[in-house]
């Protein structure tokens, strides 16, 4: 995978609504911007109950969105990152039907997780209670069976049904599914949910030993087809660092909360422990198709936190006063389909839509360690979609927009979206980002990050007190001139 900016997005919601949009896009108005594209699930359908993760055929790319050759010929030219939504199917597929219809008849029975498979004679109410939830729903739901009721797993709703990854159906099944994308020359798979995969009684079901068995066999079957393993997990940044050593990048998840926390008490203090031992091979947000993790940063059983509870509580009021309440609307219990665990909103809303403050932030995960990935809606620094918020009541839709053609033309007027593009590019570019990274001391309100390669280098000094920067590129790039 090349060492540059990766830009994640839906094709239904960015430029004209289908994968060779996005593809023009990246050819065109962003040309020499990204060097990779994560293309959010692109599969039949893309606009289920959870927003594509939650396929009814995970072989199929919805022909709303293009063909495999489409994503083939985005593959061609970047490097395309695709979901495996390792965790569960869709309540609609055609494998569950038949379950439903057959029973222990039908060719699909194996595929599905029941709860009496992992708790002969059903859990205990303590055994359910230590379960770690990412949503406040029970994670079992009674079907229908071959005219009997049967209770399945259903970590995340009622219409996604978990499979059971370790059996010899669930292995087939996803293998099944890493063909296809390896036919269609996908660099890298997002494990989507796999920290939920493996359920093992006398646990709470979050990767476990057994969960961690798991990753290293997948790990090798993406291996074995030429592609490279991101893993999509929010828990304790210890946990981070775990996983980070047995697969080749994972998400630096700490990275957001700590840029906000940083630049709401102009101290860097917490932000530079953290990118001191942060583990190198990640991959960099700040935003995502989902929400601001803020269990990421927090204290975990008798595990001390990057921030400490009374600061991420403090963290999570703040973000809900620089949104005027918007994210407070969209967060926890008060939308449905939403990790508990995160704060819905935009990352340019969460700082109250300061252009000084965002440019500050992108140049700070533009300049840690790793592979950044920048959503499409911070690319265009843009602010929460409170009306498509109350039109689906879906709280994560808050920072999910549809912008076509003509609205990405437009956001790319405004002054802080051509700064970002301007740092974005240089990212992606400058070759110094090939050799070592380094970070000074000073004032717990400076920080200094700097890339050298032989004679190539870029450093920036950043106070987040005054909310200012410098920044300084050798040789000088054109854009920078």
């Amino acid at each position: 995978m090349r060492n540059g900016a990766q830009l994640i997005a839906y094709a239904d919601r960015f430029g004209s609504g289908d994968i060779a949009g996005v593809r023009a896009m990246l050819d065109g108005p962003f040309s020499g911007v990204f060097t990779g594209v994560h293309l959010l699930p692109f599969y039949t359908p893309y606009d289920g109950v959870d927003a594509g993760f939650d396929p009814i055929d995970h072989e199929a790319v919805d022909p709303r969105l293009g063909t495999w050759g489409d994503v083939g010929a985005l593959a061609q030219r970047y490097d395309v990152t695709a979901d495996l939504i390792v965790n569960h199917i869709s309540a609609d597929s055609r494998a569950f039907a038949d379950f439903r219809s057959k029973g222990d008849d039908s060719t699909h029975a194996d595929l599905f997780l029941s709860v009496e498979s992992v708790f002969p004679g059903g859990p205990t109410d303590g055994e359910q209670a230590e379960i770690y939830r990412p949503r406040p729903t029970s994670p079992f739901t009674a079907f229908v069976v071959a005219g009997e009721e049967r209770y399945l797993w259903t970590t995340f709703t009622d219409r996604q049904v978990d499979i059971d990854v370790v059996s010899e159906a669930g292995t087939a099944y996803l293998d099944g599914i890493l063909d296809r994308l390896a036919a269609a020359g996908a660099t890298q798979v997002r494990l989507d949910a796999v920290g939920y995969a493996v359920k093992t009684r006398g646990t709470n079901c979050f990767m476990t030993p057994e969960t961690f068995a798991f990753i290293d066999r997948l790990t090798e079957r993406v291996h074995d087809r030429g592609m490279g393993v991101l893993i999509e997990v929010h828990a304790h940044h210890e946990t981070q660092i775990e996983i980070a050593a047995r697969v080749d990048r994972v998400y630096d998840f700490a990275l957001p909360p700590l840029v906000l926390h940083t630049l709401y008490t102009a101290d860097t203090a917490a932000l530079k422990k953290w990118l001191s031992a942060a583990p190198r091979n990640v991959v960099t947000v700040l935003d995502t198709h989902d929400g601001i993790g803020i269990v990421d940063v927090g204290p975990g059983g008798d595990r001390p936190g990057l921030l400490e509870a009374a600061e991420v509580d403090g963290l999570v009021r703040h973000i809900h006063t620089s949104t005027n309440g918007e994210s407070l609307k969209a967060t926890g219990s008060a939308a449905s389909n939403l990790d508990l665990y995160q704060v819905n909103t935009t990352f340019f809303s969460a700082l109250g839509c300061n252009d000084d403050a965002y440019v500050i932030a992108r140049l700070i995960q533009l300049m840690s360690p790793g592979i950044p990935q920048i959503y499409y809606a911070g690319l265009l620094a843009a602010e929460n979609d409170t009306a498509r918020l109350q039109r689906t009541g879906v709280g994560r839709d808050i920072n999910r927009p549809v912008v076509g053609v003509h609205d990405i033309a437009q956001a790319m007027e405004r002054p802080v979206v051509r700064r970002l593009i301007e740092l974005i590019r240089l990212r992606s570019t400058h070759r110094a980002f090939d050799g070592e990274f380094s970070l000074g001391g000073g004032p717990d309100h400076i920080i200094e990050m700097t890339w050298t390669n032989d004679d190539h280098r870029v450093s920036a000094v950043i106070d987040v007190r005054a909310m200012g920067f410098e920044l300084h590129a050798t040789p000088t790039p054109t854009l920078l001139a």
